[in-house]
């Protein structure tokens, strides 16, 4: 037995639990995508894309659709009018946007819905509450679901990607609307449990990418559930390892970086015979690529990439393993020159016997760029969530989702 294998009931209700039929429904989807950070504009739309599998089935329903997009501060945190026009061409039918969430605006445009009309509102993180976590509870009397609760007769939550997050629009409704899953995320939670069921060793973790809290707080958990053979740090993670282990003087730009070099540490500490730290990476100097040894490194040069000698050691170690799970590119795989680690370990990883799973928006968003999204076990562009769901952690959006089908199931 590879590890402690998940298995996982579907405790809540479908929406063939529910009766939608002309009813006014709020989806919590997930459409936050990779935004270029020059232009302002959407990188890659597979959120969008796989949301309308649920959007499709309410045809019948009048739909308002909500999700975040990005964080406050960063050049990611905009406006979900672009989303929604990418959205009309995926459902086929009316897509209305408006820039208001719990304003007199999106509050009037939702009660003059029609019948199979799809209305989305603006990033939720406009609402500042949005950008907090609550208690089920506490979430369910914040400002924005006593706003808008009574101007829907049901809740559907679809936001695998979101669902470690206790936002109120992930877990506020579900406690005071008849709440079920959307289509999607039923279809994501079988096909992993199905997965995972079929873990064979050597298990490898490839975890890159520049998001390092959910990562780095879930990995002794994995460890306690599966023999782990191996763990690649690679981008912000990898650094932050390094920094420890070989007193590395590269600064990451992480807030509250001590607090994560003080949990690598301990990682480091009960867990360290496991990774395999990068040898090299890659930096920009006068607009070219040039790759230099740890030892090497300066704060004055952001790291890009791994190096040719990391990139290598890597991809043999993918190329023997029995199961390999990815969570996030190894570089800035947008930027050219620098995409070359993300591209041969992928391309590796598609060509092994390894089953694989591959998980976050931006490492399906570099697959699909090198042709090699449909060579993967499994793909998902949960990351985060992804990750606490391996790591067998509590999911808030599921437990949002149970506690409904117990009322639910009570009222009946």
């Amino acid at each position: 037995m590879v590890g402690k294998h998940l298995s996982y009931d579907i405790e809540f209700l479908t929406m063939d639990d529910l009766d939608l039929t002309g009813k006014t429904v709020f989806l919590r989807a997930d459409i936050n995508s990779p935004v270029d950070p020059s232009t302002g504009r959407l990188l890659n739309t597979i959120r969008i894309r796989e949301a309308a599998v649920t959007i499709k089935e309410l045809s019948d329903s009048k739909l308002v659709v909500g999700s975040h997009q990005g964080r406050v501060g960063n050049y990611d945190y905009i406006s979900l009018r672009e989303h929604a026009e990418v959205l009309k061409g995926h459902v086929g039918r009316s897509v209305k946007f408006i820039d208001d969430i719990i304003g007199p605006a999106a509050r009037e445009a939702i009660k003059n819905l029609k019948q199979g009309e799809v209305l989305v509102l603006d990033n939720l993180r406009f609402v500042a509450e949005e950008n907090f976590e609550f208690s089920i509870e506490e979430a369910s009397k914040t400002y924005m679901i006593r706003t808008l609760k009574d101007y829907f007769d049901a809740c559907i939550l679809d936001a695998f990607p979101a669902a470690h997050r206790a936002n109120p629009s992930l877990v506020g409704f579900a406690e005071v609307l008849p709440t079920c899953a959307g289509k999607l995320l039923v279809q994501e939670i079988r096909s992993l449990v199905s997965v995972l069921q079929k873990l064979r060793p050597p298990i490898t973790l490839v975890l890159g990418g520049a998001k390092v809290s959910d990562r780095i707080e879930s990995l002794e958990a994995i460890m306690n559930s599966y023999k782990v053979d191996k763990i690649l740090p690679c981008g912000l993670l990898g650094v932050i390892f390094l920094k420890v282990a070989k007193n590395l003087d590269v600064p990451t730009g992480i807030k509250d970086e001590e607090k994560y070099i003080k949990k690598a540490e301990k990682f480091l500490s009960d867990f360290g015979d496991v990774l395999v730290f990068p040898e090299d990476f890659a930096v920009e100097v006068n607009g070219a690529r040039k790759e230099l040894m740890v030892s090497q490194l300066n704060p004055e040069k952001p790291i890009l990439d791994i190096g040719m000698k990391t990139i290598s050691k890597y991809a043999e170690i993918i190329s023997n393993s029995g199961t390999v799970i990815v969570s996030g590119p190894p570089g800035v795989y947008e930027k050219r020159n620098f995409e070359i680690g993300t591209k041969i370990l992928f391309t590796e990883l598609a060509n092994s016997k390894a089953l694989s799973i591959a998980s976050g928006a931006h490492t399906i968003t570099a697959l699909e760029l090198f042709g090699l999204r449909d060579k993967i076990t499994h793909a998902t562009s949960a990351g985060g969530a992804l990750i606490k769901f391996l790591a067998g952690k509590r999911l808030p959006l599921f437990e949002a989702l149970k506690r409904a089908a117990e009322k639910w199931r009570t009222s009946k």
